[in-house]
Parts: C-alpha cells; sequence; structure tokens
C-alpha cells in the first residue's frame, strides 16, 4: 500500500514543523544568555535574481525586497540567542522569462549571525524561514497562485562605517501544501544585494 503523503510533502511539512517549533518554543538553556546591550531595530532593501531549477530551468525572475530585522526575544517574549534575530519581509517582483509576470510575497525568517567567524570586514549569517508568496505564473500541475513559501539561505554583511551592506544565496520553494490536488513544487536560487538603513 502507498504512503499517504509522498516523500517530498512529508520532508516538506517536516521542514516547517521544525521551524515553527525553534521559532515559537522557549529554549532553555538560551535563557542562561545574559545580553547586555540592546540590539537596535534594523530595515533594509535588497535587489535580487534568481532562476528555477524544479521542475525545469525556465523561469528567471528578479525581486525587491524590503524588511524590518528585530531581537528575537523582543518579538517572541522568550530568551533566545544573542545571535539571533527576526524578520519580517516583504517582496514585489516579476518573471523575466518566458514572459513578465507579477510575483509577490511576505514573510518570516529566522536569521542567526555566526559570530565564530566574523572579522571586522564581515559577519556572516544563516537564516530560514516561511512565508505566502503570489505568481502570476504556474508551471504545468502547481495548481495554485497562492503558494506558501519556504525559504533558507546564507550571506554575509559588510560593515562600511555609519552603512551595512550585504549579499546572500538562498533557496526559495512554492508549493501549497497539498491544500490543492494538483501541487507541483517550484524551487529556484536567488542571489541577493542589498543595504541596511
Amino acid at each position: 500500500m502507498p504512503h499517504p503523503l509522498p516523500v517530498k510533502k512529508n520532508a516538506f511539512w517536516w521542514a516547517c514543523t521544525a521551524l515553527l517549533l525553534l521559532i515559537l518554543l522557549p529554549h532553555g538553556a538560551w535563557g542562561e544568555e545574559n545580553q547586555t546591550t540592546p540590539v537596535q531595530d534594523r530595515y533594509g532593501f535588497a535587489l535580487s535574481y534568481g532562476n528555477t531549477f524544479t521542475p525545469d530551468s525556465d523561469i528567471g525572475f528578479w525581486k525587491g525586497t524590503l524588511w524590518a530585522m528585530f531581537d528575537y526575544d523582543k518579538i517572541w517574549g522568550h530568551q533566545a540567542p544573542e545571535a539571533l534575530r527576526f524578520k519580517i519581509e516583504l517582496t514585489l517582483g516579476s518573471t523575466t522569462r518566458p514572459d513578465y509576470k507579477v510575483i509577490a510575497s511576505t514573510g518570516m525568517m529566522a536569521l542567526y549571525y555566526l559570530e565564530c567567524l566574523s572579522t571586522r570586514f564581515m559577519t556572516p549569517y544563516i537564516e530560514g524561514g516561511i512565508g505566502v508568496i503570489y505568481t502570476d505564473f504556474q508551471v504545468d500541475g502547481q495548481g495554485s497562485r497562492i503558494n506558501f513559501n519556504p525559504r533558507a539561505g546564507f550571506g554575509v554583511e559588510f560593515p562600511l562605517g555609519q552603512e551595512t551592506l550585504f549579499t546572500a544565496l538562498r533557496w526559495d520553494h512554492i508549493s501549497n501544501g497539498g491544500l490543492n490536488k494538483d501541487n507541483q513544487g517550484v524551487d529556484s536560487y536567488v542571489f541577493m544585494m542589498g543595504a541596511y538603513f
């Protein structure tokens, strides 16, 4: 008898569940850390270019993203590692091939600075999150224009006096999580460059 959920759907839901648990549950040992300096709220803008790689590599796109980033425990009401941040993103863009089609999304991300690898010239980080996305395009078997949008990646910030620039590489996924019987996922890589203001 076949498994009720294909392996790909199972992996998707396990990843979403793990991410939500990481974000929402108190983290016992992390509460031991004492943060001495308040973390300032930060705001930023990025331009990005991406291309699909599943189910094919036929779709290229660009996006502009605005976001706000906060100390993680300030938002979620429990203590967390000092290097952990919480971001809310708002994105608008368009495909560049094969046609021009609108892309719009919003989402939340947890960002963790890899302070052990930081220097005075750069600060690397990893990030992951989930959102909701509208795509004016649909691939064969996609089923929905409004979909879940999990994403994960890594990046590097470059402090330049009062300014901070950054670059990042992300994996971006689109699927409806089985809410529609047609649920062909779309995976993309996304290259981002931006600044905090």
